[in-house]
């Protein structure tokens, strides 16, 4: 019944690109090796920050999809979509804006919301056919 032709999203694939970045950072973590010195502008460092961050930025952003479970722009996910393959959204549940706060590897992100309300659009069912 798929048939969806853009990038799409499940919960399996979402958990092992997860634990994927997760052995990523530690490998970084545990390898890094960033030459210079502290007398001068170091672009190693620099880059080296970068690319942690980029891990890190992943990671959070592997956590949203897992979270919102529904399809709706972007997130086209496998599990929520109408008979004829379409997105399914599901706007009694995902209304709002969200921004995840890192709080550490070892430590649990932290989801804040800002519900979104409408006043002059009514949120409907898409149909791209």
């Amino acid at each position: 019944m798929w048939e969806y032709c853009g990038m799409a999203r499940t919960e399996e694939g979402l958990t092992k690109a997860k634990g994927l970045i997760r052995e990523l950072r530690n490998e970084f973590w545990n390898n890094v090796t960033v030459l210079g010195s502290n007398e001068e502008l170091n672009m190693s460092l620099e880059k080296a920050g970068r690319v942690a961050d980029f891990l890190e930025l992943g990671e959070l952003m592997v956590d949203d999809a897992l979270h919102r479970r529904e399809s709706c722009g972007g997130h086209f996910r496998l599990e929520s979509q109408t008979e004829e393959g379409e997105a399914k959204r599901d706007d009694e549940n995902f209304a709002y804006v969200a921004a995840w706060e890192y709080k550490g590897p070892d430590q649990p992100e932290v989801l804040h919301k800002e519900e979104l309300v409408f006043e002059n659009v009514k949120l409907t069912q898409r149909s791209y056919k």
